[in-house]
């Protein structure tokens, strides 16, 4: 998998080429709202919390998710202890959907099993670990430097899913019954 490297108990990711990537193309769709990647879904939850309508819907009209995560760098009337309290929640919710509205990701996921996520990535310490998968110390959860939110997210996830028995099929069936367009043979 491009982005994706597996190296004994650990996957690593980073980049959108990755499908674990918030900024990964993958369309879904929360209450009627249809998303592109889940940074735009985290960084529209992210205005939701806070009340903020009219950044919202400059984040849902934009496909582009750099420009979504500056969007959600202005949303009024942050808070940063409220969103430390809410954004792994939002975040989940948001690859919830990812992963059981596309089968093909899903597989993806389910094939971490075994593993922890971590996003590899060397600039964000909160939601990767502030290291490249280059890096000899990325194997030494000691010398992270970053918190891995994303990675765990991902992993809580991916348990989670298992543990529903929610599988590839499943998500193949729900998608041909809601989309018979795309049921395969049609």
């Amino acid at each position: 998998m491009a982005g994706t490297q597996r190296q004994g108990r650990f996957t690593f990711f980073w980049k959108e080429e990755s499908p674990f990537s918030q900024w990964h193309r993958s369309e879904f769709v929360v209450d009627g709202v249809h998303y592109g990647c889940t940074e735009q879904y985290m960084m529209a939850g992210k205005a939701r919390v806070f009340g903020d309508m009219e950044v919202l819907a400059s984040i849902l009209k934009t496909s582009a998710p750099k420009a979504q995560k500056a969007l959600g760098r202005k949303v009024r009337n942050f808070d940063a202890a409220t969103w430390e309290r809410e954004r792994e929640r939002v975040v989940h919710e948001g690859n919830r959907a990812k992963f059981t509205q596309n089968a093909s990701l899903l597989e993806a996921l389910l094939a971490t099993a075994g593993t922890e996520l971590v996003e590899a990535s060397p600039m964000d310490r909160i939601w990767g670990v502030g290291l490249s998968m280059d890096n000899p110390n990325i194997q030494d959860p000691s010398k992270w430097r970053g918190l891995n939110l994303l990675g765990k997210v991902l992993t809580r996830l991916r348990e989670d899913l298992i543990a529903e028995g929610i599988t590839v099929a499943s998500v193949s069936a729900s998608r041909a019954s809601t989309h018979p367009a795309a049921a395969p043979g049609r």
